[in-house]
C-alpha cells in the first residue's frame, strides 16, 4: 500500500503555527514512508472562503519548503459529488430535514427534565431528536439542513452480514493517549454523537460528508490531523461504512497552543505564518518552534 496523506486547509483566514505543524508533519511522515502528501483546499463554505486566503495558503506552504502533486483538489469543484451522495442517503431513508436553530437545541437539551447542561459530542451539542420523524421522509430531497438518523444508520450497519467491527486504526495518539485499533460502540454513537448534520441549507454538504468523500476520491491511506478531530472520526467511519468506502489509518497529532494553553485560531494573527515571515524568521526556525 502506497502511503498517501493530505493537508486540507480552509481559505477562511491566514495559516498559523498549528497549520504549519500539521502540514510539515504530514509531509515528513509521507517522505519517511516513501509516499506522497497531497494538498486539498476545503472551500465548501463559499460564504467565508476568499481567493486571497487561498493564494496565501499556496504562498505560505511554498515558503515552508513544502511541495505537492498537481492538480490541487478544491471542494468547490466537487459539489455534484456531495449532492449525489446526499440524494443516495436520502433515498435509503437515512436523512431527515431539520429546522432547529442552535438556540433551540440548547434550550431543548438544557431543560430541567433533561438533567441540566447539554451533552457535547464531536459535532457539538448532541441533538435531542426534535425533528426526527417516526418514519423515513419520502419525496424529493428538500433544500434544508439534513441530519443523519443515527439510530437507522447503526441498525443498518448492525444488520450487515459478516460485518467487521466498527473501528479504525490510530497511529498517532488520541487525547487519552490510546493507539491501535479503536472500537466504536453503537450505543455510544447513539448517546454521545447523535443525529449529526450532513448538509446545511444552501450548501452542498457538511464537513463530515465532504471530508469522507474527498479522502476516498484522493485515495488517502493515512489521515494526519489534530487531536481536536479525534471524536469526529467515529462519524467518518460510520459514513465510510454506509457508503462502502475504505477507512484510512488515522494519525491525530498534538495541538500547538499559546502560552495560556489555548489552541490557536485563525484570528490569532500574532502567530500567523505570514507574521513570522514578515519578522524575518526562517522555515527552519518555525520547525524548531513547533517541535519538529
Amino acid at each position: 500500500m502506497i502511503f498517501r496523506t493530505r493537508f486540507a486547509p480552509s481559505p477562511t483566514g491566514p495559516l498559523h503555527l498549528g497549520h504549519a505543524y500539521s502540514a510539515m508533519l504530514a509531509q515528513d511522515l509521507a517522505q519517511r514512508a516513501g509516499g506522497e502528501c497531497l494538498l486539498r483546499v476545503e472551500d465548501i463554505d463559499q460564504s467565508r472562503s476568499r481567493p486571497e486566503w487561498e493564494a496565501q495558503i499556496y504562498d505560505d506552504l511554498e515558503w515552508l519548503g513544502l511541495t505537492w502533486p498537481q492538480p490541487v483538489m478544491r471542494q468547490s469543484d466537487r459539489l455534484d459529488s456531495y449532492r449525489a451522495t446526499l440524494a443516495h442517503l436520502w433515498s435509503r431513508g437515512l436523512l431527515y430535514p431539520c429546522s432547529c436553530k442552535r438556540r433551540d437545541i440548547a434550550a431543548a437539551t438544557s431543560a430541567p427534565q433533561e438533567g441540566g447542561a447539554p451533552l457535547i459530542g464531536p459535532d457539538g451539542m448532541v441533538y435531542p431528536g426534535t425533528c426526527r420523524p417516526g418514519h423515513p421522509p419520502s419525496g424529493p430531497r428538500p433544500d434544508a439542513a439534513l441530519r443523519l438518523d443515527m439510530a437507522r444508520a447503526t441498525a443498518l450497519l448492525a444488520a450487515q452480514p459478516m460485518r467487521p467491527p466498527l473501528a479504525f486504526r490510530e497511529e498517532g495518539s488520541d487525547p487519552s493517549g490510546e493507539t491501535g485499533l479503536i472500537d466504536i460502540p453503537f450505543d455510544w454513537l447513539l448517546s454521545n454523537v447523535g443525529d449529526v448534520v450532513l448538509a446545511r441549507r444552501g450548501m452542498a454538504g457538511s464537513y463530515h460528508l465532504s471530508v469522507v468523500l474527498d479522502d476516498a476520491a484522493q485515495g488517502i491511506t493515512h489521515v494526519v490531523r489534530g487531536e481536536d478531530l479525534f471524536g469526529a472520526t467515529a462519524i467518518h467511519v460510520v459514513l465510510q461504512r454506509l457508503l462502502h468506502l475504505p477507512t484510512p489509518i488515522y494519525h491525530h497529532h498534538r495541538l500547538i497552543r499559546d502560552e495560556h494553553g489555548k489552541r490557536l485560531a485563525k484570528r490569532d494573527n500574532a502567530r500567523a505564518i505570514a507574521t513570522y515571515r514578515a519578522e524575518g524568521r526562517t522555515p527552519e526556525e518555525l520547525r524548531s518552534i513547533v517541535g519538529l
